[in-house]
């Protein structure tokens, strides 16, 4: 049996692929925001350093001329990595609205 060439859809079935296809693009564009991937980077990076900061032995931290400078790099990261998270959470990725006709 060979389908119908000349089907054609109903404005219904239209408006639910578009439906589908727009809300596939937002859950895109909220997966692969740069703020979570920076921010979660900074925030795995930040407890590496921090922890190697805190371990530090006396001779290390000599070596920087008195500052744990891995202790507050980390701490600086993790920050950072905490900012970029929360501006995700309170400002998600919007895609643009098309105008009406």
């Amino acid at each position: 049996m060979s389908e119908n060439p000349e089907h054609h859809y109903t404005e219904g079935d239209v408006a639910r692929e578009v439906s589908e296809l727009e809300t596939k693009s937002a859950t895109a564009a909220r997966i692969f925001d740069l703020r979570r991937i920076i921010g979660g980077l900074f925030v795995v990076y930040g407890v590496i350093v921090t922890v190697t900061g805190l371990t530090d032995s006396q001779a290390a931290i000599d070596k920087a001329q008195g500052v744990n400078i891995n202790l507050w790099t980390g701490i600086g990261m993790l920050v950072l990595g905490v900012f970029f998270l929360v501006w995700l959470k309170l400002r998600p990725a919007a895609l643009p609205q098309e105008p009406e006709e």
